[in-house]
């Protein structure tokens, strides 16, 4: 028995969505054979396929190639010189962009780690990052090494949600390095004796030599994450304001022209800037309304030399 009486095969509320949702998607099953088959009303089938899907449930890709999808692509790269564009059909109004893009970049991601030859991989952060991982099939990579650019103390001590390492390194069972710091020092000095460490110098080292890093793009308006969570005072915000500041990566602020912002804020960045290694490959996983003068300006300064976005935010940076 569980702590809480049930046992471990006991039904679940959920238990009967899934079900429903492997009928569908996975035995091709229409609904009223699904209600037939579970003894529901058709009604009843329909919630609980949408259900599985609205739950996390279920995971869709789809493996045709879609012709306008690769034009954008193709456009994508040529505009911006880049190594890798991978657009994902549009999941329709109301839905989270992630969730479109994440399958698509999860591929990206698992044939880096099909490669045979081992590879040093960079990591990130970003709600499109941590779906991406989420939608990763479990898989051997445990030839290839993982390594943080971020910071995994949050200003309270406590671990910081935005560590999406470990989600992939759970996927792959690769070595993985955490960036052994707070997401924000207390000052410049503090910085430097962190860096003095020698652990943070292995994790260093090792980002300096990534052949693959897979960052988040964020936008830097009211509704950005590091706002919102409290990682940007007043004072700062103030500041990164009037530095016309219109996107990050990896919580390093730049403006317009994807040039880093000279700031206070990312003077006390505890983690590491994308891309140290000119030969690596820098793809940013990210899409949606309010991601797009951010997503562009990174492209513009070659701040990415990949994209992974859906198709509504490629024909804007297009424009």
């Amino acid at each position: 028995m569980q702590p809480n009486g049930r046992s471990e095969t006991e039904r679940t509320p959920l238990d009967q969505a899934a079900r429903a949702g492997w009928m569908y998607y996975v035995g091709g099953m229409t609904q009223d054979q699904i209600a037939t088959e579970l003894g529901v009303s058709r009604q009843r089938a329909q919630r609980l396929v949408s259900r599985a899907m609205s739950e996390g449930l279920i995971h869709v890709r789809v493996d045709h190639p879609i012709a306008e999808c690769m034009e954008l692509e193709r456009a994508l790269m040529q505009r911006f010189d880049l190594q890798l564009a991978r657009v994902a059909p549009s999941a329709g109004a109301g839905v989270d962009p992630a969730h479109a893009i994440a399958p698509l970049a999860a591929s990206v991601v698992e044939k880096v780690m099909d490669c045979a030859e081992k590879q040093t991989i960079a990591v990130g952060t970003g709600r499109a990052l941590r779906a991406m991982a989420d939608e990763m099939r479990t898989m051997d990579g445990k030839h290839h090494q993982l390594v943080s650019l971020i910071g995994n103390i949050s200003p309270d001590g406590t671990a910081s949600n935005y560590d999406v390492i470990m989600r992939i390194a759970d996927k792959v069972g690769a070595p993985y390095y955490p960036m052994p710091l707070p997401v924000f020092v207390e000052s410049d000095h503090a910085r430097d004796l962190f860096y003095g460490l020698k652990q943070v110098q292995v994790v260093e080292q090792l980002a300096a030599h990534a052949d693959v890093t897979f960052v988040g793009v964020g936008q830097m308006d009211v509704t950005a994450p590091m706002m919102v969570d409290g990682f940007v005072d007043p004072e700062a915000r103030n500041e990164l304001e009037a530095a016309g500041a219109v996107g990050e990566i990896a919580s390093w602020v730049y403006d317009e022209n994807g040039a880093y912002i000279d700031s206070m804020h990312n003077r006390r960045i505890g983690g590491l800037r994308a891309g140290a290694n000119p030969d690596g490959m820098v793809i940013g996983v990210a899409g949606g309304r309010a991601k797009y003068p951010a997503i562009k300006a990174a492209l513009k300064g070659r701040l990415i030399n990949g994209l992974v976005t859906d198709e509504h935010t490629a024909r804007f940076i297009l424009q």
